[in-house]
């Protein structure tokens, strides 16, 4: 199982000892502390994910999501999930969504998600709740 969080505001997707970075930071990110290789540019339009590699041991800490999903095809379904077209970036919106589907509005810090059902839901459908949840207010 897959497990999945953020890492300067880009999704960090840890698959079969495989990490890859979805989507651009938001702010700036030092690899190194992290753990990581620096990856160098990185620009989600033109590529939407790139494989990070590992210096140390790395934990997907909480607030995290578990899918069922490997290897390249997860960063791809990660990317088609949540990035937004124009800019590259994680959509906050889409990830509260997934972490709290209930909006229950309780502190996720703690929270390990089955996001199983990101991976099995039909594209047209993800694309009607995608954007309805983008849509400005």
């Amino acid at each position: 199982m897959a497990r999945v969080g953020r890492l300067a505001g880009a999704i960090l997707a840890a698959t079969e000892n495989r990490f890859f970075l979805v989507g651009n930071p938001k702010g700036p990110c030092d690899f190194a502390a992290a753990g990581f290789e620096d990856p160098g540019a990185i620009d989600a339009l033109v590529h939407p994910f790139v494989e990070l590699h590992a210096r140390r041991t790395i934990e997907i800490t909480s607030p995290a999501l578990e899918i069922a999903i490997e290897g390249d095809r997860l960063a791809e379904l990660l990317a088609e999930r949540f990035l937004i077209a124009r800019n590259g970036s994680v959509s906050d919106r889409l990830w509260r969504l997934v972490l709290d589907p209930e909006a229950s509005g309780e502190d996720p810090r703690a929270a390990i998600v089955d996001a199983r059902w990101l991976g099995e839901i039909p594209d047209p459908v993800w694309r009607i709740v995608r954007d309805g949840v983008l849509r400005c207010l």
